[in-house]
């Protein structure tokens, strides 16, 4: 069980950290912060720059701690908020399957973050290492935030299109 979850954590982390290199450095074919920037815009999140480079981070650092195997729920509840916000912001009105750029890849994504956060990382993880362990209500907790973090991004988004700057 230790050496599949510590394939999972691997792939799975390190896939979501370069999804943030992708919005934030260009890295693996993405646009940037600029690129990403006008995106967000589109999509309703104000100033853009702020709200991509605040995505981009925070992929980046959520998949560098899954992959690490360190500080439990922590960042598997910021996986869970960003694609929260992925999810409705982009892919909603695309239904469920990636082919119509529908909700399947950030719903794998949350879900394979919440099932680690509920695993835990392993005996090969940073965590073992350290002898962190976290219990259930912490890890629940931190969940409900990584939620309610998704849905208060949302939640300040402003509505109204305004055409993104070039």
């Amino acid at each position: 069980m230790d050496a599949g979850l510590l394939i999972a954590r691997v792939v799975f982390g390190l896939l979501m950290a370069a999804h943030g290199t992708q919005k934030l450095f260009g890295w693996f074919g993405g646009y940037g912060l600029a690129g990403t920037a006008g995106f967000f815009e589109q999509l309703g999140f104000r100033p853009g720059k702020v709200f991509a480079g605040a995505a981009a981070g925070t992929e980046l650092v959520a998949g560098l701690l899954v992959a690490a195997g360190l500080l439990g729920p922590l960042g598997p509840a910021l996986i869970v908020s960003v694609m929260i916000v992925a999810a409705v912001t982009v892919h909603w009105k695309g239904g469920v399957f990636a082919q119509n750029n529908g909700i399947e890849v950030p719903l794998l994504y949350g879900v394979a973050a919440v099932t680690l956060a509920l695993t835990g990382y392993g005996a090969f993880s940073a965590d073992a290492a350290l002898g962190l362990t976290w219990p259930e209500p912490v890890i629940w907790s931190t969940l409900g935030i990584g939620v309610i973090g998704g849905f208060g991004n949302l939640a300040i988004r402003k509505t109204t299109p305004v055409p993104a700057h070039v």
